[in-house]
């Protein structure tokens, strides 16, 4: 990918860019963690960005294929979000159905955001591939950002994470980073064909991300490792179904066994720089008031 570092140079660059020529990317899962940042460098840099999700001005819903093609309309690029279940049965239906009807309707490129040691999801990669448009996949770590606007929110506003991971250690990504590679590979022919594995540049456990998080707000937070077993009846307790616990248990798994203990160079190589540090993030999201109660 580039090995510039800015998006502007990315995006201005005179070799196979898509630039400001008048363009529509449709961002899905345009109100998400990365889709609202994919929308707003896009606007930034003057590619008209269109944002789509179930509740907004463009509605889409993979449960109902109707809004697909209104969504489509005028849109020559795509950055897909599967808001269901990457990792389901009918995902890749559902792609390959929506990826047909893309290119019928003029699109070019799609940049498919995926999960880096999800082996559930390459179904849907194949489709990606098989899709005979522009592609490019993205394949990030935990965001960092789950724990700064709801996954793991809640639980720190009143003061205590409890997680089965004990001293497992991932390399959590800022979605500032993960946007930022993906309007790189929205505005750039270079990046066609292209899997990028997408990590922060530390691997940490849950007790130093929190410890991070207590001296950026002051706060006294806690993180407090727990059984797989009281960890699912806290989250049944929460209102997620027994099947959706399992699966959320299930992924923090492969952390505590330190399978993701590693890094990845996905965002230097498209951007040229060194991915964002965790305790920036953590700054950052401080200043914000993300964790003030």
């Amino acid at each position: 990918m580039t090995n510039n570092g800015s998006i502007s140079d990315t995006i201005t660059g005179t070799t196979g860019t898509t630039g400001t020529t008048g363009d529509t990317v449709l961002v899905l899962g345009g109100s998400g963690k990365t889709g609202r940042r994919v929308a707003a460098l896009l606007a930034e840099r003057g590619v008209p960005a269109r944002t789509a999700s179930r509740g907004g001005a463009t509605r889409f819903d993979w449960l109902d294929a109707t809004t697909w093609g209104p969504a489509l309309d005028g849109v020559t690029a795509v950055y897909l979000v599967y808001l269901q279940d990457l990792g389901s049965a009918r995902a890749p239906g559902h792609i390959e159905e929506f990826l047909r009807l893309a290119k019928e309707r003029g699109v070019a490129r799609v940049v498919l955001l995926s999960a880096r040691d999800w082996p559930a999801a390459r179904p849907v990669e194949d489709a990606v591939r098989a899709s005979g448009l522009g592609w490019t996949i993205l394949r990030p770590t935990w965001f960092a950002q789950n724990f700064s606007e709801d996954m793991f929110l809640p639980y720190l506003q009143a003061g205590e994470l409890r997680l089965p991971t004990g001293d497992g250690r991932e390399p959590f990504i800022d979605a500032a980073d993960i946007a930022e590679v993906a309007v790189a590979a929205l505005t750039d022919d270079r990046h066609h064909g292209e899997s990028y594995d997408l990590s922060g540049p530390r691997p940490m456990s849950f007790g130093e991300a929190v410890a991070a998080i207590a001296g950026a707000t002051g706060r006294d937070l806690r993180y407090t490792p727990v059984s797989h077993q009281e960890f699912r009846a806290d989250l049944v307790a929460a209102g997620l179904t027994e099947a959706d616990a399992g699966i959320v248990d299930g992924l923090l798994r492969t952390i505590e066994e330190g399978s993701s203990a590693y890094l990845s160079d996905g965002v230097r190589r498209v951007l040229g720089r060194e991915p964002r540090d965790f305790g920036a993030f953590a700054a950052r999201a401080a200043a914000e008031g993300a964790w003030r109660v």
